[in-house]
């Protein structure tokens, strides 16, 4: 986790356990588009399997999408919190949603494991930051933009959430949060392109 800051504004960046999981979920499930935002496939991608045999008895596949779209706007607003709780075998946090409960006992170890990895990646990519000062990129964006106004700023949070996409991109949720690909720092014009306009509206 990174925390960038000044008087009356802070940035936090940061990747997410459970959001990590459940985009496995979503793309194991076959699930493109799903949620809002729809984000594009998770990196390295995950491979397809069929679920009908697992949900027809409760709703198939239009179930498991509009429970799986449920789950995803629930961890979105409870971020950095994990909300519902997951908890394996019975995932009873999950009593309401049936075949999503089905499809994450059938491949929550799988999940966890590709989360595991993805976490272990983001913190050397971390680490990789810190070194080479691509870190400060956020702090110069608001500065900038403290200069155009010439003014303080007015108090704002906002959250970057960093997922292992494969679009070099980022999504804008208001009023105060992002999801980013976690390569996007990596090409600071782009970075910019997406940050920036947010920041403008924040400052």
């Amino acid at each position: 986790m990174q925390h960038t800051g000044g008087p009356g504004w802070r940035i936090t960046m940061d990747t997410s356990g459970p959001m990590l999981i459940a985009l496995y979920i979503r793309d194991v499930s076959g699930l493109d588009g799903a949620g809002f935002p729809a984000l594009s496939h998770a990196a390295p991608k995950v491979r397809h399997a069929d679920h009908s045999h697992l949900t027809a008895e409760v709703g198939g596949i239009s179930a498991l999408k509009t429970e799986w779209e449920a789950w995803w706007e629930q961890l979105l607003k409870a971020h950095p919190q994990m909300s519902p709780e997951m908890s394996p075998p019975g995932f009873r946090s999950f009593a309401n949603s049936p075949a999503l409960r089905r499809v994450l006992q059938a491949h929550f170890g799988a999940a966890l494991t590709w989360a595991r990895e993805r976490r272990k990646e983001y913190a050397e990519l971390e680490a990789e930051r810190v070194a080479g000062g691509s870190a400060h990129l956020l702090e110069d964006i608001v500065e900038d933009r403290l200069l155009e106004v010439g003014r303080n700023s007015r108090d704002f949070d906002l959250t970057i959430i960093e997922l292992p996409l494969d679009e070099q991109r980022a999504w804008f949720l208001e009023p105060d949060k992002i999801i980013m690909s976690h390569d996007l720092l990596s090409q600071p014009e782009v970075f910019r392109s997406y940050v920036q306009p947010v920041v403008e509206i924040l400052v």
